[in-house]
């Protein structure tokens, strides 16, 4: 549509691209794009957006478009960049545009694990007095971590888990694994209302209940979804002050039913890549009502963002940090960021690139959580290593204050068993449900167990915040009467204990 230009990029590397667009015409939606259709080596290709500017108006004039991209491993025959706008097209003009190929920023797995030491562990300092009669080398120290104070989530099916599918075994893996959980549908407006008036709050609500009784929060998602494709018809069939009353109603009702139930709600879901509410209400700010209307039905819930092409791509990385600022400073109750990692099929996560954006959004001076999260390959073991990638990049990162999956098994998984960590009726693990549970339950969890001769009256461990319990072992046996039990936080936490026969 517009100018382009072939360049050679090389396998791996990253490079910052940058241009400024000018449209003439307004259309619904409008987005401008510095696209790449890259030519591999045996023939296939791979068009992608580098950076996409959203909502753009000819009263804008001259919009920036800016971020970095790191182009695919496999071997590369050619690189073409070039210009568009969608969602139809219209005269636009081009000026300033660069590429320049970027040098340092690489991220190590080390530099992550620092990062994680620093941000998810404190100092646990257990002071041990003896009688005379103890013998030290017959006493030993163990603290062990019972429970991870870090959000691990996942999106749960309803259906499926409020019916006794697999013999309820969908039901314990929630149960067992995660801390967090999110509705994938059953709060979404057009589940709970696909008719006027035919609302059905129920299978949500018997979820949240049984989910928060075995300690599990709970976060909405969504309130309001502007995308086009996911509004009713019969909403699309309302407009002016009706609309406006409607979707208000909806939000104080969803938001009563709810009270006290749910710790976020995704307020506006992917409402940088959708308008359709602003638009049919000739209303640009219409996106700063709602978060209105929701945090006077509910001030103690935090209200976030929700959208995509911001972390796993970087697409729109920019533009969402600016939206961020934006309703930051209007004042209507935005508490953080909620980032989807939904990673292309056969797409290796890419730690490098994961931080960048990650330091880009980070910006904003809210708190990150990644609300949705799926990797996919068709070998387990490649995906193993792609959950690995992106939970280190994630995890390690200091902004980002929960993480949360899209699902986890084949059967109730939008992507399929290529994204699954467990398959099959009996909920087999795959590699990577094992390399995922290992890190939650194995890496990122503290057992140490010390002998006194080796530390003194002292036993020091740097353990990973959550809940605790000091064991004090002498000649083999715990004595159970001196087991204590703590929370560590962010501050380094002292125990003493005094063992006698």
């Amino acid at each position: 549509m517009g100018p382009s230009q072939n360049i050679q990029f090389v396998p791996g590397h990253s490079y910052r691209v940058s241009a400024w667009m000018k449209v003439f015409a307004d259309h619904p939606d409008q987005s401008v794009d510095i696209m790449v259709d890259i030519t591999f080596t045996d023939g296939s290709h791979q068009y992608e957006a580098l950076v996409t500017h959203y909502n753009v108006k000819a009263s804008d004039g001259y919009v920036h478009l800016f971020g970095v991209y790191t182009a695919p491993t496999k071997p590369i025959q050619n690189t073409r960049l070039y210009f568009q706008s969608a969602p139809v097209p219209i005269d636009f003009l081009v000026d300033d545009a660069s590429v320049t190929e970027e040098t340092g920023g690489h991220v190590t797995i080390a530099d992550l694990n620092h990062v994680i030491d620093q941000q998810r562990k404190s100092d646990i300092h257990v002071h041990v007095s003896t009688a005379s009669v103890i013998t030290e080398g017959d006493v030993k120290i163990r603290v062990l971590q019972k429970k991870k104070s870090f959000p691990f989530g996942t999106a749960v099916n309803a259906g499926r888990y409020n019916a006794n599918l697999a013999g309820g075994k969908y039901r314990d893996f929630i149960h067992k694994h995660y801390n967090w959980a999110v509705p994938e549908g059953s709060l979404k407006w057009p589940f709970v209302e696909p008719q006027r008036g035919q609302q059905n709050y129920q299978p949500a609500l018997d979820m949240i209940h049984r989910l928060r009784s075995h300690g599990i929060k709970v976060r909405g998602h969504n309130l309001v979804w502007s995308l086009p494709h996911f509004v009713q018809n019969w909403v699309k069939a309302l407009s002016g002050n009706e609309l406006r009353t409607v979707v208000k109603h909806h939000i104080q009702q969803t938001m009563s039913k709810t009270r006290g139930l749910l710790e976020h709600w995704d307020v506006n879901n992917e409402n940088l890549h959708g308008t359709w509410f602003q638009d049919r209400l000739h209303d640009p700010d219409y996106d700063l009502e709602l978060f209105r209307i929701a945090h006077q039905a509910d001030p103690n819930v935090k209200l976030f963002l929700n959208d995509f092409n911001v972390v796993a791509s970087g697409a729109s990385t920019n533009d969402y940090l600016e939206q961020a600022q934006q309703v930051k400073k209007a004042g209507v109750g935005l508490s953080a960021i909620g980032v989807q990692c939904h990673f292309g099929d056969e797409v290796e996560p890419d730690i490098s690139a994961i931080k960048r954006r990650l330091d880009t959004l980070a910006g904003a001076g809210l708190p990150i959580w990644v609300t949705e999260l799926d990797v996919m390959s068709a070998d387990e073991n490649r995906r193993a290593d792609f959950y690995e990638h992106a939970l280190r990049a994630l995890y390690g990162h200091p902004a980002v204050e929960g993480i949360l999956m899209w699902g986890f098994w084949d059967q109730s998984h939008w992507r399929g068993e290529k994204a699954a960590l467990v398959k099959g009726d009996n909920l087999q693990m795959t590699a990577a449900g094992h390399r995922v549970l290992d890190l939650y339950e194995n890496q990122w969890m503290t057992d140490e167990t010390h002998t006194l001769p080796h530390s003194g009256n002292q036993v020091s461990v740097r353990g990973f915040h959550g809940d605790y319990e000091v064991h004090v072992i002498y000649q083999g046996t715990e004595l159970s009467s001196l087991r204590q039990t703590f929370t560590l936080g962010k501050g380094p936490h002292s125990v003493s204990v005094h063992v006698q026969k």
